[in-house]
């Protein structure tokens, strides 16, 4: 990968940099074409856009899972609290505390709930303090404390959810990579995982970086956002900001006050500027 200079711009809060990276799958389809984003240290950060934008690609791009599936970044540079990230396998990554909840929940459908849970806590020695953040688990998540022993195979969609993000909770991360935590589930149920999402990055200070279609409730929990298409970041801003914004309301959110209009008629849409 190519070194590049971080822009001069960034601050102490600034916990993720992701800095004009281009990934290629396969050796010749660009689908990153030079993205940048940064995350603020202890705040809920929304990755935006349609299926296909690149919001999965980007989040595997930071957690280094991309070579699963023959892609590579190919430029650009990734950092983390201030250290270059590229090189270290996602294992490492998980003793630093970036730990991704991959879209579709991926659970061990053959292992009980709290089997699951504790696959989270693999790289950790301290028992007395696995018991302490499993108990903190079942007090975000009831529901699974309750089905401890029941195999994850046969719980619900919204389930296997709480027990991916759980998992997630007892490796101790200092920020979470979620992917598309609302796919397949009611809207009720949406809502309530937001809830503790947001609830956990409270309590804990637990940093999230979240990739998400469902604009509409993303936009409610989040602090700022990007969105995505293409591969490339097309406008960012605060989540506030991106309520307001008439054009996320008529391509995002579905709300139009002049009747819907095609995306080639919007002249104004401004294509975010590189930082370099």
């Amino acid at each position: 990968m190519d070194d590049i200079n971080i822009t001069k711009n960034n601050t102490a809060d600034d916990l993720l940099i992701v800095n004009n990276i281009e990934v290629v799958y396969s050796h010749v389809i660009l689908v990153l074409k030079g993205v940048s984003l940064k995350v603020k240290k202890g705040g809920i950060t929304a990755l935006l856009g349609g299926n296909g934008a690149g919001k999965s690609t980007t989040l595997k791009s930071i957690s280094n899972l991309l070579a699963s599936e023959r892609g590579e970044v190919t430029k650009g540079s990734v950092t983390f609290s201030d250290e270059y990230i590229h090189d270290l396998d996602p294992a490492q990554l998980v003793k630093k505390g970036v730990i991704q909840v991959m879209e579709g929940r991926h659970c061990f459908e053959h292992l009980t709930v709290e089997e699951n849970l504790l696959t989270g806590a693999y790289t950790r020695s301290n028992s007395r303090e696995v018991k302490e953040d499993l108990e903190r688990v079942y007090n975000y998540f009831p529901r699974l404390r309750e089905r401890r022993s029941s195999l994850a195979g046969y719980t619900s969609g919204g389930e296997q959810q709480m027990i991916a993000i759980g998992r997630a909770l007892m490796a101790h991360p200092t920020m979470i990579l979620l992917d598309e935590p609302s796919m397949g589930l009611a809207p009720q149920l949406v809502k309530q995982i937001f809830e503790i999402v947001a609830e956990i990055n409270k309590k804990e200070g637990v940093t999230i970086l979240l990739a998400e279609q469902n604009t509409n409730i993303a936009l409610q929990y989040a602090e700022y956002a990007y969105i995505l298409e293409n591969g490339r970041v097309v406008m960012e801003g605060t989540a506030e900001s991106m309520r307001d914004n008439e054009d996320v309301k008529e391509f995002y959110l579905g709300i139009s006050g002049e009747g819907r209009q095609s995306f080639k008629d919007v002249k104004q849409y401004r294509r975010r500027k590189r930082w370099l």
